[in-house]
């Protein structure tokens, strides 16, 4: 398929794997006939496209109602399965207020992810605030805070990302200190700087969460520890390759 379409860049592949075929509608496994059944769609989807959202001035979210994030006893998010239901409704909401998505909670009201990425915010521990979320940042302070620490909730509660784990590499190959625990809503509100990591929107500035505009200047810019981590994530996509599977030539 992908040969046929000359898909080599620009696109995107859902992978999905079910039980196979039954004999009859039943959720008993016992009635499946055929073995796994591998699902594999492609199709053109650029990162930052229409189903993304723009990583340069960033994006609102909003906090879930009364959807949490379920226990691993009931329903491991951890697992990347089809029971999308949790993510659909706070998505729904989100819609309804007019922002990207929504920020969704642990059954005691910690911060997970949001109904589609994860999350990071940093912090930033010196008095440098005077430059700090300016985007006409010179090329002296771009580097941003110094004393900068980038937290991310644990994956306790939440689908533990590629792209999150490669932006905890990079910010640590920067000399950025990283915390991965449990983090309060109040937190992520207090913030310098927020942003989303996944696959397709890669990393997407956070302006305002609930409302309230994030960083210590309020003027809805992302911050230059974002742009820093943006930076050397593209660079990392090009350069990388040997964290990534080249497509063979087609033939």
């Amino acid at each position: 398929v992908l040969a046929a379409n000359g898909m080599r860049d620009g696109a995107h592949m859902r992978l999905t794997i079910t039980r196979g075929e039954k004999c009859t509608s039943s959720m008993n496994p016992l009635f499946n006939v055929y073995g796994t059944t591998l699902i594999i769609l492609p199709e053109w989807k650029p990162t930052e496209g229409a189903t993304t959202y723009d990583n340069t001035k960033g994006i609102s979210l909003i906090t879930a109602g009364v959807c949490r994030r379920s226990p691993p006893s009931t329903l491991d998010n951890k697992i990347h399965h089809n029971n999308m239901i949790q993510n659909i409704l706070p998505k729904i909401q989100a819609n309804h207020a007019g922002v990207a998505d929504a920020i969704m909670l642990d059954l005691e009201g910690f911060v997970a992810e949001t109904n589609a990425t994860n999350l990071f915010l940093v912090r930033c521990d010196c008095r440098c605030h005077h430059h700090y979320n300016d985007a006409e940042a010179t090329e002296e302070n771009h580097s941003g805070c110094r004393e900068a620490v980038l937290v991310t909730p644990s994956a306790d509660h939440c689908l533990p990302g590629i792209t999150r784990d490669t932006v905890l590499i990079l910010a640590k190959e920067l000399g950025i200190e990283t915390e991965v625990r449990r983090v309060s809503l109040s937190e992520f509100y207090c913030a310098d700087e927020v942003f989303t990591t996944g696959t397709m929107g890669e990393l997407t500035p956070v302006t305002c969460i609930d409302g309230r505009v994030i960083g210590a200047k309020g003027n809805k810019t992302r911050g230059v520890v974002t742009q820093q981590l943006q930076e050397a994530y593209k660079e990392a996509v090009t350069t990388r390759l040997h964290w990534s599977t080249p497509i063979p030539e087609f033939s």
